[in-house]
């Protein structure tokens, strides 16, 4: 992997074991491991659709919803995007995705200022993904935000497919950070806030 904003994290706790490498400035490539194929194919597609390269190699406690897994992987993944972030100099910062699959709409809005905050809606709390809780997608996305120190605001707008809603939110989700964390030539090396910084 190249070291262009690139971060490594591992996580080990007493239920769970994660190692995650992130390239900000990837083509997509990704090689995901957790035991829980769904979410590899979650992952997957936040990676291809935001051009970030990403490594995840995990094993649970065995929790049959898989809830210790996906939370420990967010906070992982959260965690190194945040240290690939490092000062956040000359990105756009904030980026915005509508991605539809088939029946589904899924849009994300993303701010990667220093602040992590979440507003996510995925219509997903009685579904199943796999053996996967649908209310675990949700809990991903508000772990990843908060790890990471973004905003995200996430929303299901039409969908019937657990499957479909899902993916089509990460998709939004990995093409909404693809535009805020391009390199803008305009700005240099300027941080893109009048705080003069975006570190929290």
């Amino acid at each position: 992997m190249t070291l262009d904003r690139y971060a490594e994290v591992k996580r080990e706790t007493d239920e769970t074991n994660i190692s995650i490498e992130l390239v900000i400035d990837g083509v997509g490539k990704y090689a995901i491991d957790t035991g829980q194929p769904m979410f590899d194919h979650m992952l997957a597609q936040l990676s291809k659709h935001g051009l970030l390269d990403i490594k995840v190699s995990a094993s649970s406690d065995n929790m049959p919803d898989g809830h210790h897994l996906i939370e420990d992987v967010a906070i992982g993944l959260g965690r190194a995007l945040r240290k690939a972030i490092d000062k956040g100099e000359g990105i756009r910062r904030m980026g915005f995705a509508s991605v539809p699959l088939d029946e589904a709409l899924a849009q994300v809005s993303v701010d990667v200022g220093g602040r992590g905050y979440s507003v996510i809606e995925t219509k997903l709390e009685e579904s199943k993904l796999g053996n996967i809780p649908g209310e675990l997608i949700k809990h991903f996305f508000e772990s990843f935000a908060r790890e990471a120190a973004i905003n995200i605001n996430a929303r299901i707008i039409d969908g019937v497919d657990p499957h479909h809603k899902s993916e089509a939110l990460f998709k939004a989700l990995g093409r909404s950070l693809r535009v805020a964390l391009e390199l803008d030539p305009r700005l240099g090396k300027e941080i893109p806030s009048t705080k003069g910084t975006i570190s929290g």
